[in-house]
């Protein structure tokens, strides 16, 4: 089933403030990871520098994973500029309304996207 003209550029507005969410949020957090704590020392204590260290690592699990999702959302406006939002990357079949309402930036059917997963295709 085509998207009509009005369902595209509302997934268009949905997917531009997602993106502009993003980036807001990867300012701070990159901050954060590339700022070196200025109470380490001698004097602090080895568990608050192990809190400090999973922190840290927190922070980059979340960085990395939403530079991830940043870049499903940039290919979904491709696909948008390409006409070829709502169709599957892999198989090229209709992508379910249903799935882009849940997620937008989707490029793949549920199960192109699971046999992507499990490295089938």
């Amino acid at each position: 089933m085509a998207l009509k003209k009005a369902q595209i550029a509302n997934f268009k507005k949905i997917l531009e403030e997602l993106r502009d969410h993003i980036l807001k949020s990867l300012v701070g957090t990159t901050a954060e990871v590339k700022t070196p704590d200025e109470a380490t020392g001698y004097s602090q204590h080895q568990a608050d520098q192990g809190t400090d260290d999973f922190d840290r690592t927190i922070n980059l699990e979340v960085t990395s994973s939403e530079y991830r999702t940043l870049k499903r959302i940039e290919r979904a406006l491709e696909k948008i500029e390409e006409n070829t939002y709502g169709v599957c990357d892999i198989t090229g079949d209709s992508i379910p309304l249903a799935r882009l309402e849940a997620v937008p930036y989707a490029t793949m059917t549920v199960q192109a996207q699971d046999k992507f997963e499990k490295g089938l295709i």
